[in-house]
């Protein structure tokens, strides 16, 4: 499991890998807001003080069934929306207020931060939306803004960045990481916001202040942004990752490599230098696949080999892809890292592997034709079709 559900289903920051897509199933994750939660949100405002009555948000409790998750957010938000005051300071100081409560925690705080952002973009004035960044930076530290604070960047780009690179040496890590995670250029879930893709070096300075973080979950924040990257301007993250190893210190070469997993995959010449990766004349054969059929919630198990036919040693880096059948009759590929294999001239590697069918909480199979494809050095194979069986009636 991805570490960026660890902290879902634990209630800590989501720590997001890309390994999480948009769109893929949510299973139980739904229910991460539900009824009680919801209930408890609206006792905890109530408590604020007097004169804080949430009639619609007590009705929305109603509406959250058959919802996803980014739906049942967007319920709470708009039922705290017709509750509470027009103006941001109000709401300002409920939620502030309502820090007070230790049960204000958790999933609740995600529609709860986009009131904050709402109010303060209705308003409209400079120093409520400076206020709300301020908030944000506090409602971090119990579960995440880095949702709601994607609306503040795209209205003013710059003056939430600005405000964001301050956060590089915050003492709290969930505020550190809260400028990397939430100015991604693909933040997973999250709104797209054009500014960051038009302008891909902007976020150089908090990426350059936080990639030597003391904390690991600051730092895979930081190398993740970085791959988001790849999809903009390959040259400036091969420039960064280059600039970063200069002046390693004992995490910065993990940091690049995650940061350049996505050009690596892609063959990318200059990311596999960088990271010691060489030969150009690898050749992969197709993989063999022991059962053309595998049962459901069963496990493929393919070999495939690397040969180098070239006159130097090679240092390949070994991943495979498997296209998964979706629900609309198409194929979508995911690449996963496989092993990294030092080849002599001549030599022929093995390498072998099982993917696992078992139902988990990011991914919906769907029976049909599935693929496999195995790459060294960006060099791929051809295809290798199985067939996932359908699942047998409980």
């Amino acid at each position: 499991m991805p570490d960026a559900l660890v902290r879902i289903l634990g209630v800590r920051p989501i720590a997001y890998d890309d390994s999480t897509g948009e769109g893929e199933n949510m299973g139980a994750m739904d229910e991460l807001i539900n009824s009680s939660v919801v209930s408890e949100l609206r006792s905890i405002l109530m408590g604020t003080g007097p004169g804080v009555d949430l009639p619609t948000m007590e009705l929305s409790r109603q509406s959250l069934d058959g919802q996803r998750l980014r739906q049942r957010v967007d319920v709470v938000r708009d039922a705290l929306l017709q509750d509470l005051p027009a103006g941001y300071s109000s709401v300002e100081r409920i939620f502030l207020d309502a820090l007070d409560d230790p049960r204000f925690t958790g999933w609740m705080v995600w529609p709860a931060s986009e009131v904050v952002t709402r109010r303060a973009l209705q308003s409209g004035a400079p120093d409520d939306f400076d206020a709300a960044l301020a908030v944000l930076s506090r409602l971090t530290v119990r579960l995440t803004g880095e949702f709601a604070i994607r609306d503040l960047i795209a209205a003013r780009p710059e003056r939430a960045i600005a405000t964001m690179q301050t956060w590089t040496t915050h003492h709290d890590h969930n505020v550190r990481r809260l400028a990397t995670e939430g100015s991604r250029a693909y933040l997973p879930w999250a709104k797209r916001v054009p500014w960051l893709v038009a302008n891909p070096a902007a976020t150089q300075g908090i990426l350059d202040a936080t990639f030597q973080d003391d904390s690991d979950y600051v730092r895979r924040s930081a190398a993740n942004h970085l791959n988001d990257l790849s999809r903009i301007d390959p040259l400036l993250v091969v420039a960064t990752a280059r600039r970063w190893s200069g002046k390693p210190d004992a995490s910065t070469a993990k940091v690049v490599r995650h940061g350049l997993r996505t050009l690596v995959k892609q063959g990318n010449p200059e990311a596999l230098a960088l990271l010691g990766y060489s030969g150009g004349r690898l050749v992969v054969m197709e993989p063999r696949i022991l059962h053309a059929a595998i049962p459901w919630d069963g496990t493929v198990e393919f070999t495939a080999e690397v040969s180098n036919e070239g006159s130097e040693p090679a240092t390949a880096a070994i991943d495979y892809s498997i296209g998964f059948q979706r629900a609309n009759g198409t194929v979508n590929a995911k690449t996963f890292k496989l092993t990294s294999r030092r080849i002599a001239p001549g030599e022929t590697v093995t390498v072998t592997k099982s993917h696992s069918f078992r139902p988990i909480t990011t991914r919906t199979y769907y029976p049909g034709q599935h693929y496999v494809v195995v790459q060294a050095n960006g060099i791929a194979s051809v295809p290798a079709n199985f067939v996932v069986n359908t699942k047998e009636p409980s």
